[in-house]
Formats: C-alpha cells, structure tokens, sequence
C-alpha cells in the first residue's frame, strides 16, 4: 500500500515558512530522484520483440489500475490517497528486466494521475512510485530472480520465489513508507509514529494480500503470458474490498473523535466549551482553523483555533483577519424556532468541498456545540441567580451592607475558630434623632443619608472587620483580631468620627448625630450576649449624651430590668403569660360598637401586668417575635368567634411589629390561624405601625398584598404624626387610617389639630377609607370629631381596655351600644345592630 500525497500552495498549514521551504525541498530532492531512475531506465532498457510488447502493457495497465486512490483522506486543504500499488510493482519486478519495470512503473502511474491538475502532484507522487519500483526491482534482481533479455522467465523453486518476493515487497515497503510518511508528516505538523498509526492493520493485511497475489501470478506468467490478464480484475476487486474496509474504519474513527469531541464540550463553564470546540474540531475535519462566532452578546464574540491551540478570544471587530475558503454552518438555539446564537466556521487555505458524510458530521457537530453553550450560559444564570439569591439573604438591599444574618453567622464562625489570633468585639451605632430626616425631608431622603453613612463606615472599616445594617438606623461592626482590649475604644471612636463631615442630601448639609457601643466578646454567651453588651453600651452613651461608651459590667444594672425580661421571653411564651384586651371602637353618632382593637399584655409573676411599652422592644430584638404574634392572634381570633356565636359579629384589629412584616412566613401564619379558627378575613384588621424605610417597604409591599388578596384588612396606626405619613399611605394597601390622640386632645382647644383631622377625615373619604379617632376621653371630644366628619372613635369615654369575657358582658348588658347617641331617635339613621351581621366600620356621612 502507498500513500498518494497531497500538495499546498500559498502559506504552510501551521504558518511556519521556515516549515513550507523544508517541504519544496523535499519534494524536489524526490522528483530529482524519480527522474534520475527514469533516465537510467531509458539508457538501459533492452530492445522486446514485437510479440513480447504485450506483457509490459498489460502490467502497465495493472500499475495503473493498482495506483487509483483506496480512498482519500484530507490533510488541511488537501486529500493524501491511499493506494494498493505493491503487488502490481512486484508482478513488474519479477516479470520484466529492471529498466523496463521503471518505465512500467513511470507509464502507469503517470497514466493513474493524468486527471490531476496540479503538475508538481503529477510528478512528486509518480517520482515515488518511480523510486519505491527501482528499489523492489534491483532487490529481487539481486535475489536471482528476472526474466532474460527476450523475457523468459526462468522461475527458482517456490520456496526461492516467494522469499525473492517478499524481500523486494519489504524493500518497496520500506522506501514507500519512508518519502510518504516524511511529506505526511511535513505536512501536518504530526510526528512519523502518529502519521504511521493510521489504518496500520489495514495496510499490513493489503501488502500481505499483495505478495500472495504477485507470487501466483508470476508462477501463472511462466506457464502463459496471457495469465497476467486476470490479475486486473484481482486487482480492482482488492482494491474495492479494501476501499469499503478503510472507508468503513475511517468513518467509524471520524464518529469517535466527533463523540469524544462532543464529551469535551459537556462543561458548564462557556469559555471552556468554546476553546474545547476550536481546538479540537480543526482535527476532525482536517482543516487549518476553527471559529466560533457569537452574535447574540454585545459585543460580538469570536473565538478562534487550531489544531491543540487556542488562536484568538475576543471581539469579532479585532480579530485578525484570515484569507482563504470558509465552510460554515449556523448555531440555532436548542428548542427554538431557529433563532441563531452564532455560526461555526472551518477554515481552509484553498477552496474545499466537503462530502455528504462530512457535512452530516459537521452538523450533528454544530447541533452539540449549540447545546453546550445553551447549557453553559443555563448553568452560568442558574449560578449567578444563586449567587444572587446568596448575596440578597446575606446582605441589606438598602445599603448593601451584611444583615443581621450574616453579622450573626460571621460571629458565630469567628467565635468557633479557636485559632483565631487577638481579640473580637461589637461595636453598635445608632443615628440620634433619624425620624426627624424621614419625617422633615421624606424617606428617599432618609434612604440617601444611610447608604451615605454606611459608606463611610465601610470605607471607615479595616481588613477582617464587617459592617452590617441591623435595621432602621442602626448599624453593627465586628472587630476581630485586635491585639489589646484598648484598640477597641479607639477603633470605635475613629469610626464614629467618619460620620461627622456634613452629608449633602438634595442640595441641603445635614449633620449626622450617633452613639455607639463597644463591647469585648465574654466568655460565655456567645454571639447574643456579645451584642447584648453592645446593646447595653450604646443606650448607656445615648443616656449620657457620650458618642461612644464601652460596656462595664457595673453599669449594666440599668439595664436589669429590660435584660432579665428578655432571658424570660422563652418562659412567657411557654406558659401562656401573654394575654389580650380589647377596647371597643364605637360609631360616634350611634354609640354601637362597630369593631375591638386587641391590646397585648404580659402578665408577669414578679412584676405585674406590662403595657407593650415595656416588653415590645425587648420582644422585637429576641427570637421570641414570631412566637409572641402568633399568641396574640390566636387569643385574638378566639375573641372574635366566642362574640360571634353570641351573636356579636366584631372584627379585630391586632397591631403588627415592623419586624413581622418582614418575615416571608407571616402571611401564612396569619392565614391559617383564620382558617383554624374558621373566621373569615375580612374580620381582622391588622394595624401597621409608620416605622418603615421605604427600602423595607418594598418587602412589606410583597406580605402586604398577599394578606390583602385574602381579604384581611389593614389600618395605618398613629396617622398624621410626620410628613412621611402619606408617603407611607401611597405606597401600603391600607383600609382605615387612625387619628394619633394628640390630636383628638386638641381638637378643642387647637384650630391646627383640627384641621389636620378634618384634612385627614377629606383624605379617607377621597381614598375610600374608614377614618378611626383613638383617645377619645370626653363628649366634647365627641360632639368636636362627629362634626369634622370622623365617624368612628375609641378611647376612655366608652370603654377601657377589658378582656374578652368582660367585653362580651358589656356588648350583652347595653346591646351592642357602649354610650348614649348624639341625636334624638329620628333625626338620624340609626345603623343596624351588630348581632350575626358582617357590617364593617361605618362609612363617613355624605
């Protein structure tokens, strides 16, 4: 078997010119060498009769027929052939003297390219054959075999023939492999042992085949010359079973190099999949280059490579550019309508046609490459959503600042490692009189001096440390690895005093006022006591008016009370020491009770009963809140059914902390207690507290909603007191609004407060919202509040604070009516009872 070579113009297929001048003179020293061997046959080659013409002919035609391409296999722009030329060459060697097996040869390998376009192909590939036939026709010329001048063959004894065959096979073998394998390799850049490993079974088998089939019809020869003539047809049908076995091997390799291929693209990182696809697709198709364009990012991308080698990665507009012919095939996104991701290119230096199976292979190719980047780009979203999604539970979304969450967890690991060199510590900041920003300027406002204020105590913080935003305004350091206790109070002062610059906010210099708390990690505790001391620390320095306080244990006795509350909070909750009052909310004209607010109260075994005044902020600051709302709600909503199977139908309003709000299992929890409880969702109301930055607002919107959509209904508590108010009120979907008592006190004596009641009682008519007025104490109050258009009121003038047995008693002793009404029977509508009815709160009088 012999190679037929292939032949490059222009440039060299790894761009190396030193590389593509070594070639030239190769091919040169080969065809110098063939035409050499020609020469010397013509001078030599003894005169044949007429009559024994006819046997050079036919084993010329033979060469010919031999020397036909098995089958192509492309190297970079070009196609080497492989051939099944020995036997022929060897039928030559023993059948003819030497100079007539050259000429032979030189006739019918000329004869076999004549189709070739390319003379120096021509001439380079029949040079070889020339060379490889000289060598196999002096070998067995030396063992003693040929014919005589006249060409009568005088065979030895078999065992001589077929040794004398198989040594000029292995002569021809050995010259033939060495000037094809030199060019291949030339030519490819490949080492010889990587050119040799190709279909190297195949072609041991057909030059085996070769020497059987030469030796038999050299011993045929001897007994009839015409004999020669069957050996075409043996020669052909060679040469097609062996086309079909190298094509078949070929086309099976092509698919495991195309799947091997596909199982380096199965990464999830996209430059990955990129570079692996242009590195390796040039060696499956042959070609000089591989590229990957991708259209759909801005900018274009274009990623390019050869053989093993990443060539170029970047913008398509700087790419460098590349002459020659380009086959390429579109990349449509997986399970689209065809919609394009980008193209695939190869790239040859002279024009190339692909065959039918080459550009199936190409895009099935194309198909998994699409597939892979689909599922790189799938896995880089997915990545980036969780590390988004990692990010915003770690981190305020207002400031950008770590949470609580991630302040805690962070402690928590500093206080596990016990490697840790120096000392940890808590610095806690609160901004003095904050509401007044939101309340003067509005919260966007109030939003631009905290993102303002944690950047300077970011900028402010050192390597290891971690700012965090608590909530509100309040924000907490941790110091790790100070080298002596008294770093700590100068770290805490330097990070005060940052905050001390004027903060520009809408063209307007505000000064920021703090006091913070510095506290050193105890040697029990954890976490929570460590920021109980700072807690401690920071309400010490705001009492005394101090920027900053460190935490002393002797002055922690102020705190006793508030501290041992919060170690009991498990307890209380445990056994049920938190209960509920109700204060009737009554219809100002009629006297009817329309609906209850509930009041929390802790029934403490040492210190009596507690207002929310007293325990809420301790109970907000624990992880006892979600406890102590549940029982609230639950006591709550018991109310509501005991009144309602006596025939008193109230809803409830129950107050909800800020905190709450924020917490995504809140509407559930609330949801199915009405359900537990079997009351419908528009009998609570919920009272919301205007404590809310509008960054947090954009979670409560969220619960909000969720709680409206079911039907419970909202009222905004202590209305009117700040400007902000009605920025809260845009953006919450509330039902009811609540006058603040400050100005129901003085709505007697003040023409403000009572234009601001009536400027309220016209905002809730316009909005379609019920208007509440709490602390009413007098009929004066009354008579002042009805006349301003406000319809519904609470506070001492009907009825204390009682719990739900007693407010049932009341409802049952007087009716449902808790005073006497404004007007005498007649001279208004009165409203009906409220016995197994579902009315709401009144509406306002036209």
């Amino acid at each position: 078997m012999s190679g037929e070579a292939p032949w490059r113009h222009g440039a060299s297929a790894v761009n190396d010119a030193k590389a593509d001048k070594q070639l030239r003179l190769y091919v040169g020293l080969v065809a110098f060498a063939g035409f050499c061997c020609l020469l010397w046959a013509i001078s030599h080659a003894p005169a044949l009769p007429a009559e024994r013409l006819f046997l050079p002919a036919a084993v010329t035609t033979i060469i010919a027929a031999a020397s036909s391409p098995l089958v192509s296999v492309r190297v970079r722009s070009e196609k080497r052939g492989i051939a099944a030329t020995s036997g022929s060459i060897l039928l030559a060697a023993a059948t003819l003297p030497v100079p007539w097996v050259i000429i032979c040869t030189t006739v019918g390998a000329l004869a076999s390219r004549i189709m070739m376009r390319d003379p120096l192909k021509v001439s380079y590939n029949a040079s070889k054959d020339i060379v490889a036939a000289t060598t196999a026709a002096f070998t067995i010329s030396v063992l003693g075999i040929g014919p005589t001048a006249d060409l009568i063959v005088d065979l030895p004894a078999p065992p001589h023939l077929a040794a004398a065959i198989l040594g000029a096979a292995l002569a021809y073998a050995a010259v033939d492999e060495l000037l094809g394998m030199t060019l291949f390799s030339l030519l490819s850049g490949a080492s010889w042992r990587r050119a040799m490993r190709g279909h190297w079974d195949v072609t041991l088998v057909v030059r085996g085949v070769n020497i059987v089939l030469a030796t038999l019809v050299v011993i045929a020869v001897e007994y009839d010359s015409l004999l020669v003539v069957a050996t075409i047809p043996t020669v052909l049908a060679l040469q097609f079973a062996t086309k079909n076995k190298v094509r078949q091997r070929a086309d099976q390799e092509a698919w495991q190099r195309l799947a091997g291929t596909a199982d380096q693209l199965n990464v999830t990182e996209l430059t990955a999949v990129l570079h692996a696809a242009v590195r390796r697709t040039p060696e499956l198709f042959s070609a000089d280059q591989a590229e990957i364009e991708l259209s759909d990012v801005d900018p274009p991308r274009l990623v390019r490579g050869e053989a093993g080698r990443l060539a170029y990665d970047g913008p398509v507009a700087e790419a460098p550019r590349h002459e020659g012919s380009t086959i390429e095939v579109p990349l449509d996104r997986p399970g689209s309508d065809g919609t394009p991701i980008g193209v695939l290119r190869l790239r040859f230096r002279k024009p190339v046609k692909l065959d039918e199976s080459e550009r199936y292979k190409l895009q099935t190719l194309a198909s998994s490459l699409s597939t892979a980047i689909d599922n790189a780009r799938a896995y880089a979203q997915l990545k980036r959503i969780n590390a988004e999604n990692a990010y915003a539970a770690a981190h305020d979304p207002l400031t950008g600042l770590a949470n609580r969450r991630e302040l805690l967890e962070q402690a928590d690991r500093s206080f596990a490692d016990r490697h840790t060199d120096g000392i940890t510590a808590m610095l806690l900041i609160d901004l003095n009189h904050f509401k007044e920003v939101n309340d003067t300027l509005g919260h966007a406002a109030g939003d631009d001096v905290l993102r303002e204020v944690a950047g300077r105590l970011e900028d402010a913080a050192q390597s290891g440390d971690l700012v965090a935003r608590l909530g509100g305004d309040e924000f907490a350091i941790l110091l790790t690895g100070l080298p002596t206790p008294a770093v700590a109070g100068h770290r805490a002062t330097a990070m005060l005093s940052c905050l001390e610059p004027p903060i520009m906010v809408d063209g307007m210099q505000l000064t920021v006022e703090a006091a913070g708390g510095i506290a050193l990690a105890p040697g029990s505790g954890g976490v929570q006591e460590l920021m109980r001391r700072a807690d401690v620390a920071m309400y010490q320095a705001k009492r005394n008016g101090q920027g900053i306080a460190t935490y002393a244990h002797a002055q922690d006795t102020t705190d006793v009370g508030r501290l041992m509350l919060g170690g009991e909070l498990t307890r209380a909750v445990a056994k049920h020491e938190f209960y509920v009052e109700f204060q009737p909310i009554v219809d100002l004209a009629s006297g009817d009770v329309v609906s209850a607010e509930a009041l929390a109260r802790w029934h403490h075994p040492e210190h009596g009963d507690l207002t929310p005044m007293q325990f809420l902020r301790t109970v907000e600051r624990s992880g006892q809140l979600a406890a102590f709302a549940d029982a609230v709600l639950e006591q709550s909503l018991t109310a509501v059914v005991s009144w309602r199977d006596a025939g008193f139908d109230l809803p409830v309003a129950v107050n909800v902390s800020p905190r709450s709000l924020l917490d995504p299992t809140f509407p559930a929890a609330v949801l199915d207690r009405l359900v537990a409880h079997a009351v419908p969702a528009d009998r609570l109301v919920l009272e919301l507290a205007e404590t809310l930055t509008l960054s947090q607002l954009d979670v409560v919107d969220r619960t909000l909603s969720e709680l409206r959509d079911a039907g419970v209904r909202l009222a905004l508590d202590d209305f009117g007191t700040g400007v902000s108010s009605l920025t809260v009120l845009s953006r919450l979907p509330v039902h009811q609004l609540k006058i603040d008592r400050e100005f129901v006190t003085a709505v007697e004596t003040s023409s403000e407060a009572a234009a601001v009641i009536r400027s309220t009682v016209d905002l809730g008519r316009s909005l379609h919202l019920t208007v509440v007025a709490e602390g009413v104490e007098s009929e004066p109050q009354r008579h002042a509040l009805w006349e301003l258009g406000c319809v519904a009121g609470q506070g001492h003038l009907f009825a204390r604070p009682m719990r739900a047995e007693r407010m049932l008693a009341t409802l049952q002793r007087g009716s449902g009516a808790l005073a006497e009404p404004l007007h005498e029977t007649g001279a208004v509508v009165r409203l009906p009872q409220r016995r197994r009815s579902r009315n709401a709160l009144p509406h306002l009088p036209a």
